[in-house]
């Protein structure tokens, strides 16, 4: 998604920070502000988070706000929370897949495939969009421990590297 939307921000290498930041934690635009679901976030707070001055902000929000393509995704974006670090918390279990090219087409399928034919249900599964991080990663949490025996299997889908127990 970044490699589209960075063109809009080339000119303006503060602002592309404050996109990015933006999209990576699901901040989207409400008239002049930023929020995160109905919770407006402060400019400061934004601004210390992407490592640029606060005036940044707001003349990011009007970069935005003055594109058709740019507000359309912007003020739809929505956080969403990430259950593996609760996981253990609530009696469930989570496992880290590390892709040996994230943009392989069947990883989630593969895996997903392999759990859910144990009988085991997943309850929530992310995986990081290789343009907005620099190491992406398949995380699926799962209602019970994933059978160790399935481990191997998971390991032989094309596309994965490593797999890890969080």
């Amino acid at each position: 998604m970044w490699d589209i939307l960075k063109r809009y921000f080339e000119r303006y290498p503060s602002q592309a920070k404050i996109a990015k930041t933006m999209l990576r934690n699901g901040l989207c635009i409400r008239g002049d502000s930023v929020c995160c679901g109905d919770i407006e976030i402060a400019d400061v707070a934004l601004a210390r988070a992407a490592g640029v001055d606060r005036r940044i902000v707001a003349s990011t929000v009007q970069t935005i706000k003055k594109d058709e393509l740019l507000m359309k995704v912007f003020s739809e974006l929505k956080a969403t929370p990430h259950l593996k670090d609760v996981a253990h918390a609530m009696g469930w279990s989570a496992i880290e897949i590390i892709p040996s090219n994230a943009n392989e087409p069947g990883i989630l399928a593969g895996v997903t495939g392999i759990i859910a034919d144990a009988g085991v249900s997943i309850r929530q599964a992310v995986v990081d969009d290789p343009m907005l991080t620099e190491e992406p990663r398949l995380f699926i949490v799962t209602d019970r421990e994933v059978p160790a025996e399935l481990l191997p299997s998971i390991r032989k889908v094309p596309g994965v590297k490593g797999v890890t127990m969080i």
